[in-house]
């Protein structure tokens, strides 16, 4: 460690340490591969900064958990991995409903069902097409470890500013890499944001409640249309993305996220001619479409590659409004491709 912001650590520490500077004070978690090193961490870590840390006993119970310390005020984070996170799905949406910040992590791992322990991408529909009802996740992607720390260590206050809860998703890969990154220990811009609408007792004031279950005619509607507003402005305010190698010559593109965009720039690197460019959406949702659509209208073939067999891909259709223009390649179940491997298919192809 050059110094005391300068740190060699492993993606998953990595995770844990950004929401410990990022002021969150709360975590529940159960313990699954390959995030076990979190719960780990923060069951050491929690309480060197008189945090709570929680082992629940199951991951329904684990989201359930940080929506109470959520309803309080607090800043609260669960992680997880796949199937874990699918259990998680209804305290989520309760979250969404109740218009409650929260941090949840997804290391994901093969499946579908138990699968294996191996990185894989195929929780992508389940974080920006997420469980019962009209609500949405702000989606962030990081492919390094440095994004691991910065994009959790933004999501609590992305979380506070919209009252509603960020997933970073991330995989088995990045979550073992170690590499030197930038503690930061910045000061979090929201968090002494005072939050009138927490349930932090009712002495010199009126009561006010927290729900989900909103039984009036019309009044669901009436929140439902109040929800699509705040992702509207999600939609306009907060899509990211990144633009790896593209100039005027570039004749064909890239659309990859996390660890595939990593492996990508590896490929383009090994293009001797230099026509491969890269376009990374950072946040899944919200997608960058218009951005996607500008880059790729002069291109001859967009290459859409993912660590699944084509759920990005959909929204990449969506963008370019031209599938013959796309070749896709997915690798399932634990496999990751190499810069090589993704080379080869493109020069198939051109």
């Amino acid at each position: 460690m050059a110094n005391n912001n300068r740190m060699l650590i492993k993606g998953n520490y990595a995770i844990a340490e950004a929401a410990i500077d990022a002021g969150c004070r709360f975590y529940a978690g159960y313990p699954i591969t390959p995030q076990n090193e979190i719960p780990e961490y923060m069951s050491k870590r929690m309480p060197e900064v008189n945090g709570v840390f929680m082992q629940a006993e199951s991951e329904l119970i684990s989201i359930n958990l940080v929506f109470g310390a959520a309803v309080a005020g607090a800043r609260a984070m669960t992680t997880s991995s796949s199937p874990g996170i699918s259990l998680m799905q209804e305290g989520i949406s309760y979250m969404a409903g109740c218009e409650l910040p929260g941090v949840i992590v997804n290391v994901m791992r093969g499946g579908p069902g138990l699968g294996n322990i191996s990185p894989s991408q195929s929780d992508y529909f389940q974080a920006v097409k997420p469980g019962h009802g009209d609500y949405r996740l702000i989606v962030l992607a990081p492919h390094n470890t440095q994004e691991m720390y910065d994009f959790t260590f933004e999501a609590f206050d992305l979380a506070d500013k919209y009252r509603n809860p960020v997933m970073v998703l991330t995989d088995g890969l990045l979550g073992q890499i170690m590499e030197s990154i930038e503690l930061k220990r910045k000061k979090p811009e929201l968090l002494n944001q005072k939050k009138e609408w927490a349930l932090t007792g009712a002495k010199g004031r009126k009561g006010q409640r927290i729900v989900s279950l909103l039984m009036d005619p019309g009044a669901l509607e009436k929140h439902n249309f109040h929800l699509q507003e705040k992702y509207d402005l999600i939609r306009k305010q907060e899509k990211r993305y990144e633009k790896f190698n593209i100039t005027d010559d570039t004749e064909y593109l890239i659309v990859a996220f996390g660890t595939v965009a990593r492996v990508s720039k590896g490929t383009i690197k090994l293009d001797k001619d230099k026509r491969i460019g890269l376009f990374r959406p950072i946040t899944l949702f919200p997608f960058p479409y218009e951005e996607l659509k500008e880059v790729a209208k002069n291109v001859k073939k967009i290459f859409v590659f993912e660590m699944n067999l084509g759920q990005m891909l959909d929204d990449v259709k969506i963008a370019i409004e031209n599938s013959e223009k796309i070749e896709f390649y997915g690798r399932p179940g634990g496999g990751v491709p190499t810069s090589e491997e993704l080379l080869n298919f493109i020069l198939k192809r051109i």
